[in-house]
C-alpha cells in the first residue's frame, strides 16, 4: 500500500514592523484552514513566521526581546495549535527561541496533527555579521541575535496518519549546505521541511544579485538536495517588500527526482497543495544513491582534514 503524505506550502506574503501579532497570527490559521481545505495533513510556513524579519535592523534589547518566544505554544501562539489539533493538521513553522536560560535561536518545529510537538530543530548555518555594515542600506544580523544551532540534525518520525516518514527539518540558509541535507539522508530522512525569509537582494552588499538569480539559487538549492538524498523537499517563503525590503517567494515542493511539483506564484499569502508519494524515495536510495554500497567516506575524511584551499578566493570586483 503506498504511503501518501498531503502537504501544503503555506507561503506569507510580507509582515511589517508595525504589524499586531493578532494580525499576524490570524493569517496564519487562515491559511492553514485553506490547506486544511484542500486536502492536507501537513502545512509547512516560513521561517520566523510569527514577526518580521528584525534581524535587519540594530535593536536595542528592549526593542529586541518582543520578537522572541519563550515558551512554544504560548499565550499568543496557542490558537494555531489548537485550531491545527480541531483540524486534525500538523504543521512546521519557524520561530525565534528564547530559552530559560537566555539563549537565542532560530528555531523550527514540526507539530502532529494532535497537537503535540514531535521536533525541534535550531538553524545551524546563521549568514550576515554581528556588527552592522558601515553605510549599508540594507543589514543581515541573525550572527548578533541568535547563537549557532545545538542540536545537531536528529532525523524523526511521523506520526502513523502520516505513512510513519521519516523527516528532517532545515531553517533558511542552512538549505544551501549540503553537509546538512547528507547528514539527514544517512538518518534515512524521507522529506525535508524547510521555511526562509530570503533577501531578494544579495544582503551582504554588491549588486551581483537580483530577485530572479536568489529565486532560481533558492529553488536549485531545494532541487539538487533533493534528488541526490533521494527525499522529498518542502520549502517555503515569506515573500514580498517588508518594511521596504525585497523578499524572495519562490516556495515549492519538490520530488525525489529533484522535480517541482508544486509552487508559488506570487509574492502574498499563498496554499500550494502535493500528494507526496513517500515510497517514490525508493529508486534513490535503493540505487544511484544507495550509501551504503556506494559512499566512499574514508576519502572524504582527507577533504575534511584540509586547513585551507590551495588558494584563497579572489574578492569580487
Amino acid at each position: 500500500m503506498p504511503r501518501i503524505l498531503r502537504v501544503a506550502a503555506a507561503q506569507m506574503g510580507p509582515t511589517q514592523k508595525a504589524d499586531p501579532r493578532s494580525q499576524t497570527l490570524g493569517r496564519l490559521i487562515a491559511l492553514l484552514e485553506r490547506a486544511a481545505a484542500e486536502g492536507a495533513q501537513l502545512v509547512v510556513f516560513p521561517e520566523l513566521a510569527f514577526t518580521t524579519f528584525f534581524p535587519r535592523w540594530l535593536l536595542d534589547e528592549a526593542a529586541l526581546d518582543p520578537y522572541y518566544e519563550e515558551a512554544l505554544p504560548g499565550p499568543e501562539t496557542q490558537p494555531l495549535f489548537d485550531r491545527a489539533r480541531e483540524l486534525g493538521v500538523g504543521f512546521y513553522i519557524g520561530y525565534a527561541e528564547k530559552t530559560p536560560e537566555g539563549k537565542r535561536f532560530n528555531s523550527a518545529v514540526t507539530v502532529g496533527p494532535d497537537g503535540t510537538i514531535l521536533a525541534k530543530y535550531r538553524k545551524m548555518h546563521l549568514p550576515g555579521s554581528v556588527e552592522p555594515r558601515e553605510g549599508a542600506r540594507f543589514q543581515q544580523l541573525e550572527k548578533r541575535y541568535f547563537e549557532y544551532g545545538d542540536l545537531g540534525f536528529p532525523a524523526f518520525r511521523g506520526p502513523e496518519g502520516w505513512g510513519e516518514p521519516v523527516l528532517g527539518m532545515l531553517v533558511c540558509n542552512d538549505r544551501r549546505w549540503p553537509e546538512a541535507w547528507r547528514v539527514y539522508a544517512l538518518q534515512g530522512m524521507e522529506m525535508m521541511l524547510v521555511g526562509y525569509n530570503s533577501a531578494a537582494y544579495d544582503p551582504n552588499g554588491g549588486e551581483t544579485e537580483d530577485q530572479g538569480l536568489r529565486t532560481f539559487h533558492s529553488q536549485l538549492a531545494a532541487q539538487a538536495n533533493a534528488y541526490m538524498n533521494a527525499c522529498w523537499a518542502v520549502a517555503v517563503a515569506k515573500a514580498g517588500e517588508e518594511d521596504g525590503s525585497g523578499l524572495i517567494g519562490g516556495s515549492c515542493i519538490v520530488d525525489p527526482n529533484g522535480r517541482i511539483v508544486a509552487e508559488t506564484r506570487t509574492l502574498a499569502d499563498e496554499v500550494v497543495v502535493a500528494e507526496c508519494d513517500l515510497d517514490l524515495c525508493l529508486q534513490g536510495k535503493t540505487k544511484m544513491f544507495n550509501f551504503e554500497m556506494h559512499r566512499r567516506p574514508e576519502a572524504y575524511g582527507l577533504i575534511s582534514s584540509q586547513k585551507g584551499a590551495i588558494a584563497p578566493p579572489r574578492k569580487a570586483g
